[in-house]
């Protein structure tokens, strides 16, 4: 638990590397054996159909659909655009997903195919999954994606500069990253399998709160590990407590390796132990996720009608 922070006292923080660095040092370390045997706990946990009916239902306005490989093309996004409107077009009571997340080429594409749905145009940016170009590049690239029509920005650290202990570099590039999102959303990703503890996670997850992300995110989806359960509660405690010291909700993104309603399920769970049901919403937990959608209809279809439909009676993502 960290003392309140005013606007005063981060600014004190954050001022200097020196300050920043002494700040991200002072947190409290993370119990290991104790966070995994927490998450393993969690994992186990049973809920009721009638529960389960509405966390199937949270799951699906909870995910990103994503498509990230360098052989997308209009045609197939649009078609994801489609799904993310209508995931069931069998069942109207399916409700759509958060948002598409795509690469910033695509954005004009997804922005037309979504236009007048709830869906939002996530792009990915700062030359995303490596994180290894410029500052003058990264946010020509957020800016550029922003005015093409993203409503939200998903930006990976500069995992070099953090693991040398060059915090306020990581710092400065969130916090002209955020400048250049305007009234866009930002989603900083952490690549926690690069950060190698879960010290590590804690501080880059409240060195990206300090610089103004909206919502932390585990991983690129592209380095494995990608999102683990202990990985995702050290964020939620995070996440926790930095709205106790600051009274700001920032979201958490798990993405890469979440593929099965019931890994959706055990993430809701440890969200709602976690940090409380005002995560239990789009804003404040989202799934990163390409493969997930599916496996999510046809549980609600085996709910509905007590029969599994076949994976080929949803369109592949």
């Amino acid at each position: 638990m960290t003392a309140a922070l005013s606007p005063e006292r981060i600014s004190a923080i954050t001022g200097s590397d020196a300050s920043l660095r002494a700040f991200l040092a002072g947190l409290p370390g993370v119990d290991q054996v104790g966070a995994e045997a927490r998450a393993a706990t969690l994992a186990t946990r049973s809920i009721k159909t009638s529960a389960k009916e509405y966390a199937l239902d949270l799951a699906v306005t909870m995910i990103d659909l994503t498509t990230l490989e360098g052989q997308d093309t209009p045609g197939k996004v649009r078609a994801l655009c489609a799904k993310a409107q209508r995931p069931d077009p069998a069942d109207p009571t399916c409700p759509p997903v958060a948002a598409v997340c795509i690469y910033p080429d695509l954005v004009p594409t997804v922005r037309d195919a979504l236009a007048g749905s709830t869906v939002k145009v996530a792009s990915v940016a700062t030359a995303f999954p490596s994180g290894r170009s410029s500052l003058h590049v990264k946010v020509r690239e957020t800016a550029d994606a922003v005015a093409a029509g993203a409503d939200e920005i998903d930006m990976v650290i500069d995992r070099g500069a953090f693991l040398a202990g060059r915090f306020a570099t990581v710092y400065d590039e969130i916090v002209a990253v955020k400048a250049a999102c305007g009234e866009a959303h930002l989603k900083v990703i952490l690549e926690t399998g690069e950060l190698a503890t879960y010290d590590n996670v804690r501080r880059a997850s409240w060195l990206a709160m300090l610089a103004g992300a909206d919502v932390i995110k585990t991983s690129t989806g592209k380095v494995s590990p990608a999102a683990t359960l202990p990985v995702t509660l050290v964020m939620l405690e995070a996440v926790r407590d930095f709205r106790d010291a600051t009274g700001r909700l920032v979201g958490v993104k798990a993405a890469g390796g979440i593929r099965t309603a019931k890994d959706a399920i055990r993430y809701l769970v440890l969200v709602k132990e976690t940090a409380g049901e005002d995560w239990l919403d789009p804003a404040g937990f989202r799934i990163g996720a390409s493969s997930l959608l599916n496996d999510l209809l046809m549980q609600r279809t085996k709910m509905r009608t007590g029969r599994y439909a076949g994976p080929d009676y949803f369109t592949l993502d």
